[in-house]
């Protein structure tokens, strides 16, 4: 086998064969300008696709069943942690095996998914469902640095939970009172929409709950587009997507008690 070279980027740059062809100003932005129109259609479709989603059926779960977290046994009810809708990537485990052996694509996917902000402000909790005992799939996620909600599903639980399909999936759930039901689901290279909250939220049966989003008649949508420049505000220029006012992310360290003092405030006390 031929041995990668270590300074790989130089020897790419070296080789004019691996690199696109230069062109003049005006003609590099003819190609982007003619490749966009592909790309507004690809979102278009994407559109499209999670307003179906949205109008699937859904299939009740055992709100019952049990999982193993950090408090021990729980209900799947509990799992949810009193948002109306959860959004669980059921990670592979290979038992006995060390951090370098356990699944590289569930790893992958997991770890693009670090601020979980944007979609607590939109009734989602986001926990992870292990294949493995909670001692031993537990000390993975602090191998991997990572803080979400974590949970092993026992031997007990798979058959109720997985229903003839595997881990490895994602599946998105919602609740109704004492009652849970799974609205969709989606494995193989479905899972690579994680990390934006948006893609995730587009899996929901809510979606982003934005104004603009094609959904049922009665469908939540309070909230326009939290990425957009020209955000709805109310009459003291508040922007009213924003839970109390504050900006998602930072408000919830806020308050949990972290100061958001950076060293360059201006103070007058």
């Amino acid at each position: 086998m031929k041995e990668v070279s270590k300074n790989f980027g130089s020897t790419m740059a070296a080789n004019p064969a691996s690199m696109p062809t230069a062109v003049d100003r005006t003609a590099y932005q003819a190609e982007v300008d003619r490749l966009r129109v592909r790309e507004k259609a690809y979102s278009r479709e994407g559109d499209a696709i999670a307003a179906a989603r949205r109008r699937l059926p859904m299939v009740e779960v055992d709100a019952s069943t049990p999982v193993i977290g950090a408090q021990g046994e729980v209900p799947l009810m509990e799992v949810f942690e009193g948002r109306s809708q959860l959004f669980a990537p059921y990670m592979m485990w290979y038992d006995g095996q060390s951090a370098a052996h356990q699944c590289e694509g569930c790893t992958f996917n997991i770890a693009q998914v670090l601020e979980l902000g944007y979609l607590h402000a939109r009734d989602v909790t986001f926990a992870v469902f292990c294949e493995g005992s909670f001692e031993e799939s537990n000390r993975y996620r602090e191998f991997m640095g990572w803080e979400m909600p974590w949970y092993a599903v026992p031997s007990g639980s798979v058959d109720r939970l997985i229903a003839g399909r595997h881990f490895g999936m994602r599946v998105c759930y919602l609740r109704d009172g004492d009652r849970v039901f799974e609205t969709y689901w989606t494995t193989g290279r479905g899972c690579e929409h994680m990390g934006s909250s948006y893609a995730m939220l587009d899996m929901t049966v809510y979606g982003r709950q934005e104004a603009w989003e094609d959904s049922p008649e009665g469908w939540p949508q309070p909230f326009f587009n939290t990425a957009s420049a020209q955000m709805r505000t109310d009459e003291n220029g508040t922007p009213v997507h924003r839970p109390d006012g504050r900006p998602i992310s930072q408000w919830s360290r806020i308050a949990a008690g972290r100061s958001d003092d950076l060293g360059n405030m201006t103070r007058t006390d």
